[in-house]
């Protein structure tokens, strides 16, 4: 089954569609749901630090009523976006990431999920999500414009 391919272009304007030969590009739809899970924005926990200046811990309101209990969409990587470029981010963003994909797994859709994060180049920090699929494939994705002047 396919599904229309988002792409992801940046924390300020977020994802769009891809377009293929002048018509919407299509996919198995994995990319559009690591996009989806990263990059919506998840309610921050009680004991998150807040990004200066803001009051709003965010969140999706689908997930005040989740068709399964519990279930939770996003992440909390917007929680990183004016920090600095250091290990502690990237540690953070690394588990945000493996929090907001886990249910790739739980799903089955994924028999395991790797994410490394890196800076890749003068404040911009950089990921790469690795997918393994339960065929024994493995789809990697790449973003590294996540976040400017981090």
């Amino acid at each position: 089954m396919s599904d229309l391919r988002s792409v992801f272009v940046d924390m300020d304007r977020g994802a769009d569609l891809a377009l293929e030969q002048f018509a919407l590009a299509t996919d198995d739809g994995l990319e559009t749901a690591v996009i989806l899970s990263l990059f919506t924005d998840a309610r921050a926990a009680d004991d998150d630090t807040l990004p200066l200046g803001q009051s709003d811990r965010r969140g999706w309101w689908g997930d005040a009523y989740p068709p399964i209990a519990g279930d939770r969409i996003g992440s909390r990587l917007w929680l990183l976006r004016a920090s600095k470029q250091l290990q502690a981010s990237l540690t953070a963003a690394k588990e945000y990431a493996e929090q907001a994909l886990a249910w790739l797994v739980a799903d089955g859709a994924a028999r395991r999920v790797e994410v490394e994060t890196f800076v890749a180049r003068d404040e911009v920090m950089g990921m790469i999500v690795r997918i393994h699929r339960p065929d024994g494939s493995v789809a990697p994705i790449r973003f590294e414009t996540l976040w400017n002047q981090v």
